[in-house]
């Protein structure tokens, strides 16, 4: 079965930021995200690393937030009377 391979790119000026990250190597990402926001020589601000982390985030879905999903996908009202 064939990886899919997510594209997030940002373009600032004569700058370009290109992102390409699997479900696995997520964390990693938003990491490299935040060392880009510090770094003093480029053009890319802690809203900027912010902003690509949401759409990273809403990209892929972790197990912990599908078990969590899938929890509150069962319950009914039935449960909080």
């Amino acid at each position: 079965m064939e990886k899919e391979v997510n594209v997030l790119a940002l373009v600032k000026g004569e700058e370009r930021f290109i992102f390409l990250f699997d479900d696995e190597n997520r964390d990693e990402t938003l990491r490299q995200l935040a060392r880009f926001a510090a770094h003093p020589e480029l053009d890319f601000s802690w809203y900027d690393a912010a902003m690509l982390s949401r759409k990273i985030r809403e990209t892929v879905v972790v197990d912990d937030e599908v078990s969590a999903s899938a929890e509150f996908d069962s319950l009914s009202i039935d449960d909080f009377v």
